[in-house]
């Protein structure tokens, strides 16, 4: 028979800038499968100029990337007890948000970022939490389809929605584009579109342009 017990968690995450009144803009973003905060960070670089600060959660599983030695990655969650990975990573980031928001003035803007797998879990942590933000990008990646709509769509209907890509992306097929479209117009909401030269992979001239 199988049983649950709550315990006391400890996780890291990464940050670039340092908080404080002067902070106009807060960037939280999410990696994907297979990748760590440390490394995911230095591609937002380009935006540490002393007003924006960049917080990068990390997905509370580590694993060897091949075997059982060398690269470490990290996910956020599986197929095995997804309901329960996906409580306790809303909890984490929800912690993570608001102990950096306190630190920040209250006029600061907020811009939630995912990429790849990262999107699904930053769309569940604007539509499933009471997190206050004013855009929401997904990059590489799409909603997930088990989004509550109703809920969903209120806590997007006012926000600036973006989809970014790379036109070589092997994951984002037409079929898989398709499925964000659907997903979308369940959620009543039409995102903006950003397309780029390149692959599964972020870009620096597009995240400035953001």
């Amino acid at each position: 028979m199988e049983k649950r017990i709550s315990f006391e968690f400890n996780a890291r995450y990464e940050i670039l800038g340092n908080p404080g009144p002067d902070i106009e803009r807060l960037w939280f973003v999410c990696h994907g499968h297979g990748q760590l905060a440390k490394y995911f960070i230095k591609k937002f670089e380009v935006l540490n100029n002393g007003k924006t600060i960049i917080v990068a959660p990390e997905g509370l599983f580590r694993y060897y990337l091949q075997g059982f030695t060398g690269r470490v990655g990290a996910t956020w969650m599986t197929k095995e007890d997804r309901i329960s990975d996906i409580n306790n990573y809303l909890q984490y980031l929800t912690a993570v948000f608001e102990s950096i928001k306190l630190q920040l003035n209250k006029n600061v803007s907020v811009t939630l970022l995912g990429f790849s797998q990262g999107a699904a879990t930053i769309s569940r942590f604007a539509t499933q939490t009471s997190v206050s933000f004013d855009k929401l990008i997904l990059w590489a990646g799409i909603f997930p389809p088990d989004l509550p709509p109703l809920e969903s769509h209120r806590r997007l209907s006012d926000k600036e929605c973006t989809l970014v890509y790379g036109l070589k992306d092997p994951y984002l097929t037409d079929t898989r584009i398709k499925e964000q479209e659907g997903i979308a117009s369940q959620l009543k909401i039409t995102p903006k579109v950003i397309t780029f030269d390149g692959e599964h992979e972020l870009n620096e001239k597009v995240i400035l342009e953001l």
